[in-house]
């Protein structure tokens, strides 16, 4: 007999049927309405997916995407978003995002992590990518609603921001003198860590998927490496290094045989430069190099059969010999003494050399003042010095500088022409905890005004190698920024990120509104650069690091686009390569093992690189677009150089990196700084 419900439970029961039916109706209108993003096709696999705006992008294919927020265009590839689709054809499409009001005209926006923010009213708008807040004033986005109250909006969307963490506890194992397998413990990532890249001291090796934890490495015979580890998410974001691992690699063989001894020994006098040269050696395994001596003093190493000594004092007599050696350090005997005068007045490009100071830390960003005296920077030590007439002083330490155990630190600095008398702003560029950023404090009666410091930009993204960081006032009254792309290689070729660039600004850090991309991008594109100057004209040079082939020479174009991570120099690494429609050609490369160039100043178009692996001062004439008449100086000779920069008086401050230069251990180095007299 079936069971009868009593008024009061019916009515329960009733009640509880109708609030699974509203239950039901609501869930099916949030997925219909889910499911009512107008998708739009816009590109396929490995095409560029172009758009006015912010718009949500999707890609794969069937029911399995990966979306993000993108500006204006976005590369439709695995590089860009990771590979939802293994083995399947993929493609691009775009949706209207959704918009949330954050502030109003004249108020801060605030949120977390990066986001697209708009500003402006109705239908006039202008946009960018920002990291945790933003001003929604004019002086940042311009005026797009002229005479209209306008607000600020975030886009809302899948926009995956937060990066993994490091891997961590990374061992070596089967180490041999050509090999070994790299291992670690897994990162973490708020969705997934899809792939694992491993470097050697800034140098790319390898890449494996996020499933694995370990890597086989290809290693060289002798090679003292520090190996790291970054995690990567499928959105492209790149962790912070894990620690490094230090590992020498054993030879292969021992070699106790050393080189002959150089032959053919000659010198020849120009002003008081010398130019040596000789036969070269031969070794049962290789000669790697020559050492040569000056006054039975060390004065320089090089790979070639010739050597300019210059810097000399005039009507002197030198005596030279030449030693060989090989990849293990076998050293053969010095070759007799040759003796060579110097001629009666300099005729040369460098007159002499001055060693001013010495420092325990490393000098990075230098700027002359009119008084004599240089201000510079102690990457570890976070602190700012003043040097004149060879006296060091303590100006004062800049607040919030973190290292990364890597290149990270206090950086670069620049002043304008009208400092310090009538503009009082010294301009840093520095490693914070989270990011790279621009500032600038007072410098007033020979000391650092900490509580007139401004922070300029946030944002820059940071990471052990690849930080950039140098700064330079343009003859427009811009300041140009170089930023590294943070090891986040694809961040070179997105022009709404601050990564792989060269940036302009205001010197107030806002926006000019001649610049190409209505945001801080000048030019984009780049790996790691580090020299800016201007020639006469006014027209920026830049220098750039290679990825283990070739480093760069750069003339900068409003807009242009040179390559990095699809063009390293003139090499192509993938797709298209250096021929990539639209690519601009550096003006010179060199083997980053000739080079590994930082620093970079013009002289009466004369352009001076300053280059650490490669230990010398390349000089070229700069002619028309073309670099001529090139020379190598000091090769070897005071080891690696960091900076070079313009003396008041015309000639060349230098400054060398010789130690501590891969960690970030306060002063724990033994540099150099140098006055280098031209021939003016």
């Amino acid at each position: 007999m079936p069971m009868r419900l009593t008024p009061s439970a019916l009515f329960l029961k009733i009640l509880f049927l109708k609030s699974c039916l509203t239950a039901f109706l609501l869930a099916s209108a949030s997925l219909a309405n889910a499911q009512a993003t107008s998708w739009q096709y816009c590109a396929n696999e490995n095409n560029t997916c172009t758009f006015s705006g912010a718009k949500l992008v999707r890609y794969g294919a069937g029911t399995v995407w990966t979306q993000r927020l993108q500006i204006n265009s976005v590369s439709c590839n695995n590089a860009t978003f990771g590979d939802p689709l293994p083995g399947t054809y993929k493609r691009c499409e775009i949706a209207e995002p959704q918009w949330t009001t954050c502030a109003n005209e004249n108020q801060t926006c605030t949120f977390s992590g990066k986001k697209i923010v708009r500003y402006g009213a109705d239908t006039r708008w202008r946009q960018g990518e920002f990291t945790n807040q933003v001003e929604c004033r004019n002086s940042v986005f311009g005026d797009p609603a002229v005479g209209t109250f306008k607000s600020c909006q975030i886009a809302n969307g899948v926009n995956d921001t937060t990066a993994p963490t490091p891997p961590t506890n990374l061992r070596l194992s089967n180490l041999t003198c050509t090999s070994a397998t790299l291992s670690w413990n897994a990162a973490t990532d708020d969705i997934a860590v899809s792939a694992y890249d491993v470097y050697h001291d800034g140098q790319f090796m390898v890449n494996v998927d996020g499933t694995k934890l370990s890597a086989a490495l290809t290693l060289e015979p002798g090679a003292n490496w520090g190996l790291y580890v970054n995690a990567v998410d499928a959105a492209g974001n790149v962790s912070q290094a894990s620690t490094t691992l230090q590992v020498g690699v054993p030879q292969c063989e021992t070699d106790v045989t050393p080189p002959t001894t150089p032959t053919n020994v000659e010198g020849a006098a120009t002003g008081t430069s010398i130019t040596l040269s000789w036969t070269a050696s031969t070794d049962n395994v290789q000669v790697t190099g020559y050492d040569i001596y000056r006054n039975n003093a060390k004065v320089g190493t090089t790979p070639d059969l010739t050597y300019v000594d210059s810097g000399l004092t005039a009507n002197t007599t030198y005596q030279y010999s030449i030693a060989a050696r090989d990849g293990q350090e076998n050293v053969s005997a010095r070759s007799a003494n040759i003796s060579v005068t110097t001629g009666s007045v300099c005729s040369s490009p460098v007159c002499s050399v001055e060693q001013v100071t010495t420092d325990t830390d490393i000098p990075w960003g230098l700027v002359a003042l009119p008084d004599g005296s240089i201000l510079y920077s102690r990457r570890d030590a976070h602190d700012i010095i003043r040097l004149h007439d060879g006296v060091k002083t303590t100006v004062g330490t800049v607040p919030n500088v973190e290292s990364t155990d890597g290149e990270g630190g206090l950086l670069g600095l620049a002043v304008t022409q009208d400092f310090p008398a009538d503009d009082p702003w010294l301009y840093i560029f520095h490693t914070s905890a989270t990011d790279n950023r621009v500032v600038r404090i007072q410098y007033i009666n020979d000391e650092l005004d900490l509580s007139t410091q401004e922070v300029l930009l946030t944002g820059i993204l940071r990471n052990k190698f690849h930080d950039g960081g140098r700064l330079r006032f343009g003859p427009d009254g811009k300041l140009y920024v170089a930023t590294g792309d943070a090891q986040a290689a694809n961040s070179a070729q997105d022009i709404n990120s601050l990564n792989g660039k060269i940036l302009r600004m205001n010197p107030d850090g806002s926006v000019p509104s001649d610049n190409p991309f209505s945001n801080y991008v000048w030019t984009y594109g780049h790996r790691n650069p580090q020299g800016l100057a201007f020639d006469s004209s006014g027209r920026l040079w830049q220098q750039e690091f290679g990825d283990g082939s070739l480093d760069e020479t750069n003339l900068l174009e409003k807009g242009g686009n040179y390559g990095w991570p699809i063009c390293e120099g003139t090499l192509s690494k993938s797709g298209s390569g250096c021929a990539t429609p639209g690519f601009i050609a550096p003006r010179k490369t060199y083997r980053t093992a000739d080079a590994s160039c930082s620093g970079i100043a013009i002289l009466e178009d004369v352009l001076y690189i300053a280059c650490l692996r490669g230990n010398r001062v390349y000089r070229h004439d700069i002619n028309g677009s073309d670099l001529t008449n090139s020379q190598q100086l000091f090769v070897g000779t005071y080891g690696r150089i960091r900076t070079v920069e313009p003396s008041i008086e015309g000639d060349l401050w230098m400054t060398t990196s010789n130690n501590g230069d891969k960690d970030s251990t306060p002063n724990n180095s033994n540099e150099e700084i140098f006055k280098v007299y031209l021939n003016r």
